[in-house]
This record gives C-alpha cells, sequence and structure tokens, in this order.
C-alpha cells in the first residue's frame, strides 16, 4: 500500500565501526547529505549506526559533539558526556526502510547519550523533527534550527 509505513523493524543502535563508513557514506551520499569528515567522527565514536539482525546497516546519525551552557566558567567545557551535547551534523536511514521507526531509534540512542541535540535542517523534514520533539525556530529562507534535551 503506497503511503503506509511498515511495521516498526527490530534495530539495533551503536557506534560505527571503521569497517562500515563505505556503507555510512553511502546511506548520507544517497540522501544527498552534506557532513563533516566521517572517518574521525567514526574514530570518535560519534557516528551512530542502526543495524538490522543481520549486522548490515540501516541508518546513520553523524553527531558533533559540542559544549553545552552549564553555569561554569565561561571557557571551561563540560567533562560529563551527559553535559557536552552534540550537533546532528546528518541523519539518514535508507530509502527502502523509512517509515519503519529507525531515524527516530538513532535520535532516541543520540539523546540518551549526550542529553542534548541540535540540528539545522530544511522545510522537507521539518516533521521528522517536529514529531521527534524538538523546539524548533526559523532560520529564514526554508531553513530551520531545532534543539532537543532528555
Amino acid at each position: 500500500m503506497i503511503g503506509v509505513a511498515e511495521p516498526s523493524v527490530p534495530a539495533t543502535i551503536r557506534p560505527a565501526t571503521p569497517d562500515e563508513s563505505l556503507s555510512v557514506r553511502r546511506i548520507l551520499d544517497a540522501a544527498m547529505l552534506e557532513f563533516t569528515s566521517l572517518d574521525p567522527r567514526i574514530a570518535a565514536d560519534d557516528v551512530l549506526v542502526a543495524t538490522d539482525g543481520a549486522g548490515t546497516v540501516r541508518g546513520a546519525i553523524v553527531l558533533k559533539p559540542e559544549p553545552i551552557a552549564t553555569g561554569r566558567e565561561p571557557d571551561s567545557v563540560p567533562t560529563n558526556p551527559r553535559e557536552r551535547g552534540a550537533h546532528v551534523d546528518a541523519i539518514a536511514v535508507r530509502t527502502s526502510h523509512r517509515g519503519r521507526g529507525i531515524g527516530e531509534a538513532l535520535v532516541e540512542a543520540a539523546i540518551e547519550r549526550e542529553g542534548r541535540l541540535t540540528a539545522h535542517f530544511d522545510g522537507a523534514v521539518r516533521p521528522f523533527y517536529e514529531a521527534l520533539g524538538f523546539d524548533i525556530v526559523r532560520m529564514g529562507d526554508d531553513r530551520y534550527a531545532g534543539v532537543r534535551e532528555r
């Protein structure tokens, strides 16, 4: 049936391995997303992947760690990972697996790990971020910024 999402498929969310770099690149490239250099992000465990039971990568989120305001000294960087937060540099799910909750699972895992996420995106994906509870503001010319905290 067209327009009806298939039931959720169990996915395992975990940090990407260097061997999965090509799979992650293909998913992000297919979504026509620009992203920071991927290999250093994978080495830093800042790329999470959703895999199926066979271990095939079905989606990925690329995070860029960023300190958040904690009321400390202005130049201090939080040492507790749950205080640092991250920016969503890119997120994508294989076209054939969209609508199954994989993107949501990736965001939820990132929120659980980071405590806070920010994102910049265009109007076409605004409903995705709204459905996940991001507070959204317009940046202009069909660009938006969103933030969500645990």
